[in-house]
């Protein structure tokens, strides 16, 4: 009998997989800068290719739920992450903004099901009592790539250009391929005998639960993208972060969250998944407040502030997306977290498309009207703890990867 890799293995090459997704959505805000410089975009055009990247996301999750739990998990991830990698590969090769929209566009149509089967995976191999903790290993993902990942990014756009970045990941995502295809096991435990998949999208769809929890992911992606995109052109030209000193910026902020991410999942497990989440979010938000409405300020006192907002406020989506696994039953879990993921990437491209409505930039650099967008942030943020609160535990036990298939009835 062939040897099973162990739960951490398997989480650590989803994390992996996370990895590669991020560092390709997150790269794009801290070049900001140099692709309006390079392409002549305005803010609301290059708020656009943000855009285009979560909204293919969630069309596509949402065309895709009724069909996802029908198919070994493995299997689909393995086509889906092919997709993602040819796509990001397309970005690095775009050769003005109409070409790279329709890139983001692609990627994001299967960036965002790579994701919610990578939940997916996780929720079916972890119980509910550690889950918060296994979900944190994965999203370490996000700590990494933006420790690592996006600052060297950028070094490799100030020296070759801003393709180079996308071109790196496409190279990075052939690999991760390739240890997906060795180390994860099939997960093909939810696919039950005889079931009538789309009678249980069905009930899905009228599951009350279930939409109190689709409601809560996406005001809190609301509260958390409407001013991430515009972010890097924020503190370049209003807080007078000089620019190459952007890559610090996600470094120490990633590298703070790779050490306090998983201590917060393991928190959330101890003290409760409501309670931790309802205090990473009154602290972000904070934060937040204090960086939208700030003027020029030294670069420490920038780099402890983006440092904080790195820990709090993207730290509060560990207990959110635990919280989220636990609304529905096994055997609805990833056709539910497709959804999720489609609520979560709608959410995040109209929240993103605010900036592009609401900021006007000068000719100075200076953002007009960015503390607007960091009010929205906290209403919205505010909103999603009493959200958080109606969501009920609706899954009592994880699904073990390795169950044999079922048979027909």
């Amino acid at each position: 009998m062939p040897r099973v890799p162990s739960e951490r293995l398997i989480l650590l090459v989803l994390a992996a997989i996370q990895f590669t997704h991020i560092m390709d959505f997150m790269v794009m805000m801290p070049l900001a800068p140099q692709l309006m410089r390079e392409l002549d975009l305005g803010a609301g055009q290059f708020s656009a290719l943000v855009a285009a990247y979560s909204i293919a996301a969630g069309v596509v999750g949402l065309l895709g739920a009724p069909f996802i739990d029908r198919f070994d998990r493995r299997t689909l991830l393995l086509w889906v992450y092919a997709g993602f990698t040819v796509a990001t590969l397309l970005c690095g090769l775009a050769t003005n903004a109409h070409t790279l929209l329709l890139a983001r566009a692609i990627g994001g149509a299967f960036g965002g099901i790579s994701g919610s089967l990578c939940l997916a995976i996780v929720s079916d191999i972890v119980p509910p009592e550690r889950r918060a903790a296994g979900i944190g290993i994965v999203m370490t993902a996000f700590a990494v790539a933006a420790a690592i990942g996006v600052p060297v990014g950028l070094q490799l756009a100030q020296l070759w250009g801003w393709r180079m970045p996308f071109l790196v990941v496409a190279a990075v995502g052939a690999a991760v391929w390739v240890l997906v295809y060795r180390v994860v096991p099939p997960v093909h435990g939810h696919v039950q005998a005889g079931a009538d998949k789309g009678r249980a999208f069905r009930e899905l769809m009228r599951d009350a639960n279930a939409g109190r929890a689709l409601l809560f992911m996406g005001v809190m992606v609301l509260g958390h993208f409407s001013i991430i995109p515009l972010l890097s052109p924020h503190l370049v030209g209003d807080l007078a972060l000089p620019e190459q000193y952007l890559f610090l910026v996600y470094m120490i902020g990633g590298v703070l969250s790779v050490f306090t991410a998983p201590r917060v999942g393991r928190l959330a497990d101890r003290l409760g998944r409501q309670r931790v989440f309802t205090f990473m979010v009154l602290i972000a938000s904070l934060i937040i407040l204090a960086i939208a409405n700030a003027g020029p300020l030294p670069v420490w006192a920038i780099l402890m502030l983006t440092g904080l907002f790195f820990v709090f406020a993207s730290g509060r989506f560990v207990p959110a997306q635990a919280i989220m696994t636990l609304a529905v039953p096994s055997s609805r879990r990833g056709a539910f977290l497709s959804l999720s993921s489609c609520a979560r990437d709608l959410a995040s491209g109209v929240s993103s498309s605010l900036g592009g409505w609401i900021v006007v930039k000068q000719p100075n650099g200076h953002l007009l009207h960015f503390n607007w967008l960091g009010w929205i942030a906290v209403a919205a943020a505010l909103l999603s703890i009493l959200l958080a609160r109606r969501v009920l535990v609706k899954d009592t036990g994880a699904v073990s990867p390795l169950t044999p298939p079922p048979k027909a009835a």
